[in-house]
């Protein structure tokens, strides 16, 4: 992460002749990607810090990003134990990919309820699962 972080701002520092197809990767981009990486080496402290330097994206013109940030965001916070904010941010993410379809978001909501696992018996978990199953189409 140190090496492309340097990457990205020796790129910032440059004449701007880097090709276009890398135009849209800057500190945010790699903010979010980390946090991805961290959620998946089961790091949520990690995680969550990257998180926190990752910029906010309009749902409504980033629905589909905006959606799997939520999920895998909420999935780390499932990792530290914390059901509650998972919870929340996993209802959010839901909300907004109802309208969206793309199997790799549904992926991202998958992992966020196999992290439920541990409270499988909680009304609230269970109602959850329900709601992804009903609405979303996905299986526990």
């Amino acid at each position: 992460m140190a090496a492309s972080e340097d990457l990205i701002s020796q790129a910032d520092r440059s004449t701007g002749d880097e090709p276009a197809w890398i135009d849209f990767y800057h500190h945010a981009r790699l903010s979010a990607d980390a946090a991805e990486v961290f959620r998946d080496l089961q790091n949520p402290k990690a995680s969550l810090a990257w998180n926190q330097r990752a910029a906010a994206m309009p749902s409504g013109v980033f629905t589909r990003s905006v959606g799997m940030r939520l999920a895998i965001v909420g999935t780390a916070h499932l990792q530290a134990r914390d059901l509650d904010h998972g919870l929340e941010l996993g209802n959010r993410s839901v909300d907004i990919l109802v309208r969206v379809q793309s199997s790799r978001a549904k992926d991202h909501v998958h992992e966020f309820n196999t992290a439920l696992a541990p409270w499988r018996r909680e009304p609230a978990v269970r109602d959850f699962i329900h709601r992804t199953r009903t609405e979303l189409g996905i299986a526990a």
